[in-house]
């Protein structure tokens, strides 16, 4: 896969997507639509791209917005892919459950669907129509994107949310998606990736999730939505160094030494690593899509640094063994730790799953570039 070319790249699933995107190696190239779209360069991008992903689109305002800005921005995509002399060889398109359904959103959806799908046909291309159930992940927009992102960030500002009306949801993680669109997952694995949940039970969920955290224990993520929903919750922790604070440790000591309680799971299976680096070292510079991972320093001085993929939002934590705190490695932010003091750095890593070489999670990514 050489690259992607992508409408709504900056959007939640655009974003997660070229995450998702760099564990390959895949170049993204994104093409503006609406007032943005330009025919020269949406062409370029598409030129050598192995497939077009198509996110864009409109699900808020009035019916006509909703319905004109679904339209064009098939229409710009499929214009471009008519004036591409190589096109790509796949077509795959973000469409909503919503489709099915006679409300002005899912006819909105549907019409693009169509337009895409006979510009696909047209140029010979394969065409993927995904149709979408809520889709939830790290820093979905509250009120907007999810009510997953909307629990988790009232709750996280100790806020204590309201169900208006409980249903049934079908849930889906964004990552979970993105390996759909890039092709790394095939599209009739969806139906095994979503989730079913009440509203009330989501809430509940998530509540426990916070109450466990709060007390600087791991929750339960023995299953992948629980993982995933875990995983969530933190992005809207993991906003500010001072809005994630450190998890202090209780210190027992006699004349034996002293001794750490550094991690505390709530089921599910777990690795805990131990490492020495020299000084002026720096180990890391990578990001995991699903790991959960904690580092705590046991002596000697470090500087763990964190930014936020395709972002330059950075956290920055100096620690030191004399006062042991534990940090977190948030999914989608890539991290280091260097060894900052004069000897060497004892530090144990925790993560939620055991190592597998074929499948590590782990992709390479300098924190300090963007």
């Amino acid at each position: 896969m050489t690259k992607l070319a992508m409408t709504g790249g900056d959007g939640f699933l655009g974003w997660h997507t070229r995450c998702a995107a760099k564990e390959t190696g895949t170049a993204v190239e994104d093409i503006p639509v609406g007032d943005g779209f330009n025919p020269g360069q949406a062409r370029d991008s598409l030129q050598g791209a192995s497939r077009l992903i198509h996110f864009a689109g409109v699900n808020r305002g009035t019916d006509s917005e909703i319905a004109d800005g679904n339209r064009l921005f098939a229409e710009q995509a499929a214009s471009a892919l008519r004036c591409c002399g190589e096109p790509p060889a796949v077509v795959v398109y973000a469409n909503s459950i919503q489709a099915d359904l006679n409300n002005q959103y899912g006819r909105a959806k549907l019409t693009a669907s169509q337009i895409l799908a006979k510009v696909a046909a047209d140029v010979g291309s394969e065409f993927i129509d995904v149709k979408l159930p809520n889709v939830f992940g790290e820093h979905g927009r509250p009120f907007y994107n999810s009510v997953v992102a909307t629990f988790c960030h009232q709750i996280a500002q100790g806020e204590h949310p309201e169900i208006l009306e409980d249903r049934e949801l079908t849930l889906i993680h964004a990552q979970d998606v993105a390996d759909i669109m890039i092709g790394t997952v095939p599209p009739d694995a969806l139906e095994a990736l979503v989730s079913q949940v009440t509203v009330t039970d989501l809430l509940s969920g998530i509540t426990e999730i916070a109450d466990i955290y709060r007390r600087g224990e791991i929750p339960s993520v023995e299953t992948a939505f629980a993982r995933n929903l875990f995983n969530t919750y933190r992005s809207f922790i993991a906003q500010s160094a001072a809005a994630q604070d450190v998890v202090p440790l209780e210190k027992h000591a006699d004349q034996r030494g002293t001794f750490f309680e550094v991690i505390r799971t709530h089921g599910g299976q777990g690795q805990t690593s131990f490492s020495t680096t020299v000084p002026g070292i720096t180990r890391g510079n990578h990001f995991h899509r699903r790991k959960v991972e904690r580092f705590v320093v046991l002596a000697g001085k470090a500087r763990i640094s964190l930014r936020r993929c395709l972002s330059d939002q950075t956290l920055t934590y100096d620690v030191e063994g004399t006062s042991p705190v534990a940090v977190d490695m948030p999914t989608l932010w890539t991290h280091n730790i260097t060894s900052t003091g004069p000897d060497p750095l004892y530090t144990l890593f925790w993560t939620n799953d055991l190592f597998d070489p074929t499948h590590p999670d782990t992709i390479a990514e300098e924190v300090g570039a963007v």
